[in-house]
């Protein structure tokens, strides 16, 4: 067995973190308030060219943020999409909410718009409206925006877009993040850029942007003694985090280059092996920053080798490969909430492999993936 491993996405640095680390020690800035954060923050909402941004410790924090800024309390229900990660189900029970699950469509494998009005009018019908939708960007492929904001406009419901895994990714030439009522990033070690651990909430006013930054540091009043009136959290960037966030953003046009690159690495390898598909947007008005390269694997076309056999193979070479998400109504912590639509998740899930897709990979790391790949399917 090789005894360096090929990672599914491991961090790349640029060069300049260290420097802005070093400039956040030598002011003494190493709490969550400091220069930094406030620089990150307007390279950001440069970078997307709309919005308000807030930097957080996590995507996941910047979810639940979301979600209380769009006013969904105990008892409330909250369409997510099923094929995701379970941050973004996750901060609904934080609140108290119900969960409500919905299927993907099969081109961008997000978000189904038409198994998501069947959802709203069903509960409607049961007596309660849902407060908010939580569409995600699976993969940095961006869903269907004008046709599920079309079904959330039609039934006056707030969308909160899911782009942890998306910065860099767009939709008719404008970027993720800027499509929802309030956006999210996450920032941690797998993403196309990270801070170590941390996200952003995107907002389109101020008065969100501070709000969200309220509720991050405790909710501290206007006081001269420390006073609270409402729930706080913890959820605040450190200026150390935001340093090296600083850094990675000098280089993320070229981090999605090469996530690019080695989506076009798998398109080259599979295109003459029968039976797999290398996912990809559906035309030309979607841009994806290919955070994971991902593929189908149909059994019946492959003699017999499914997902798994090649994930075991990869294994076996020190290649670390991974399953598709499994979809949240299938997770046992969800399985008991309601679901709406068909089998499109499930079936992606069964039959769907990331593959190892980071910005810092060898020609080394590529030819020991395609020997193992050739090999498997040349048998």
């Amino acid at each position: 067995m090789h005894t360096n491993k090929i990672w599914l996405s491991a961090p790349h640095l640029g060069g300049n973190e260290q420097k802005y680390i070093q400039e956040a020690f030598d002011s003494n800035w190493i709490a969550p308030v400091g220069a930094h954060i406030d620089c990150f923050e307007h390279d950001l909402e440069t970078y997307l060219g709309s919005g308000h941004v807030a930097a957080l410790n996590s995507g996941t924090a910047a979810i639940h943020l979301g979600l209380i800024l769009l006013g969904v309390q105990a008892g409330d229900t909250v369409l997510c999409q099923s094929m995701t990660f379970s941050a973004s189900a996750n901060p609904i029970l934080y609140q108290g909410a119900i969960p409500i699950f919905i299927d993907s469509e099969p081109e961008t494998w997000n978000l189904c718009p038409m198994a998501l009005e069947e959802a709203i009018i069903d509960r409607m019908a049961k007596g309660a409206t849902p407060k908010a939708i939580i569409a995600v960007h699976l993969y940095g492929v961006p869903y269907k925006i004008d046709e599920v904001r079309t079904v959330a406009d039609k039934y006056s419901i707030p969308i909160l877009e899911d782009s942890a895994e998306a910065l860099g990714s767009s939709y008719m030439s404008r970027k993720c993040g800027t499509f929802g009522d309030i956006g999210v990033f996450s920032f941690n070690g797998s993403k196309i850029i990270t801070t170590s651990g941390g996200g952003a909430i995107i907002t389109n006013s101020a008065a969100l942007k501070n709000r969200a930054i309220f509720l991050a540091t405790q909710a501290k009043d206007d006081a001269p003694h420390y006073q609270h009136s409402e729930i706080g959290y913890n959820y605040r960037m450190s200026n150390i985090c935001a340093g090296i966030g600083r850094g990675q953003m000098e280089v993320l046009g070229h981090h999605i280059g090469l996530k690019r690159a080695m989506h076009d690495f798998y398109a080259e390898l599979f295109k003459d092996i029968k039976g797999v598909t290398v996912f990809e947007v559906p035309n030309a008005n979607f841009f994806a920053n290919y955070w994971l390269s991902t593929i189908l694997i149909h059994p019946s076309e492959t003699n017999g080798i499914t997902r798994e056999v090649l994930r075991l193979a990869l294994e076996a070479a020190n290649i670390e490969s991974r399953p598709l998400w499994k979809p949240m109504h299938l997770q046992p912590i969800f399985c008991n909430y309601p679901y709406y639509g068909n089998t499109i998740a499930e079936t992606l899930f069964d039959t769907g492999l990331c593959l190892p897709s980071g910005c810092n990979l060898s020609e080394e790391d590529r030819s020991r993936i395609k020997s193992v790949i050739l090999k498997l399917f040349r048998k």
